[in-house]
């Protein structure tokens, strides 16, 4: 068996972010280094320890998590409750988290982990607003090259944003970190809007978690049942889009996805499309390609990835 894959989930769980961490943590390919939270769908407080409560939901207290950036690098602070609830995770009742949060901040452990792990070993996932890579980027510019590739769930073209006509939300929060990021040179495979309005949460495969009946299983159902209800009045579709999943999904099985190497550029300047991600998807510009934007996913097989690794836990 080759070696686990090292990664950083960098997170503001939201319940589609909390089915993220709890793929990564059923899949033996990937080795969890530690995982951070930034201040998004609901404030750092929470975010945090939303992040704990999922590790303790996977029995896997070993994982260190960390607290980052508090608000973004420019703008106010912009959440999500009217999606995600007051806690970040509302829908199943789960216990309080007893692990603890360690001392260190988030981005002094990522720039800490990318220069003593071998260059380009360690791929970031990113699940939220980009503050925390951004921030880490400024404060230690060497780890930039060490960056083995940033897999995020971010931005949107034809289908428009979520957030405002324009932009998705986690790039809306902090376009100027997206900016510093995806002007970075690294490695970048964006998942936007546009692949994971496909990833439609149905009502028969929320029922497949519940069918686990374990206590991840039925967590994942309430979560989803609870988390798509917006998205459902919102899109007039059976089922809410699951995002962040894919972040990781992609990381198990590129195969269930295909997409384009293209331009992004983020727009900070304009308070009507601020945050919006600019993709050159027909190559009308000579900027350079910066991004592999994924448009397409068998939606099935990401459901029977997730099914089968949560079911393990």
């Amino acid at each position: 068996m080759t070696e686990p894959r090292n990664i950083i989930i960098d997170t503001d769980p939201g319940q589609d972010d909390a089915v993220a961490i709890l793929l990564a943590l059923g899949s033996p390919e990937l080795a969890v280094l530690g995982i951070t939270a930034v201040a998004g769908n609901v404030p750092l407080a929470l975010t945090e320890k939303n992040v704990r409560t999922i590790c303790e939901l996977a029995d896997r207290s070993d994982i260190p998590v960390y607290a980052g950036a508090i608000r973004p690098l420019v703008r106010k602070l912009v959440t999500a409750e009217y999606v995600h609830g007051k806690t970040g995770l509302n829908g199943p009742v789960l216990p309080e988290p007893t692990m603890p949060l360690q001392e260190q901040h988030a981005v002094d452990f990522i720039v800490e982990t990318l220069m003593a792990e071998a260059e380009k070993s360690v791929t970031l996932c990113v699940l939220g607003p980009l503050t925390n890579i951004a921030l880490a980027m400024i404060r230690e510019p060497k780890i930039v090259p060490r960056i083995a590739e940033i897999v995020l769930m971010g931005g949107g073209c034809f289908e428009g944003g979520n957030t405002t006509p324009a932009a998705e939300f986690n790039i809306y929060v902090d376009p100027h970190a997206a900016k510093i990021v995806f002007e970075a040179g690294v490695p970048i495979t964006m998942f936007p809007l546009d692949v994971t309005h496909k990833a439609l949460t149905t009502r028969k495969r929320v029922q497949e978690f519940r069918d686990m009946n374990t206590k991840a299983g039925t967590a994942t159902a309430e979560l989803l049942d609870f988390f798509e209800r917006f998205d459902e009045v919102k899109y007039g579709t059976e089922g809410g889009p699951l995002h962040d999943p894919n972040v990781i999904a992609w990381l198990l099985k590129p195969e269930l996805y295909s997409g384009r190497h293209i331009n992004i550029e983020i727009e900070t300047t304009s308070e009507l499309t601020m945050g919006m991600t600019v993709a050159d998807w027909w190559g009308v510009t000579d900027r350079p390609k910066n991004a592999f934007f994924v448009r397409n996913l068998d939606a099935d097989g990401f459901y029977n990835l997730l099914i089968e690794r949560i079911g393990t836990l």
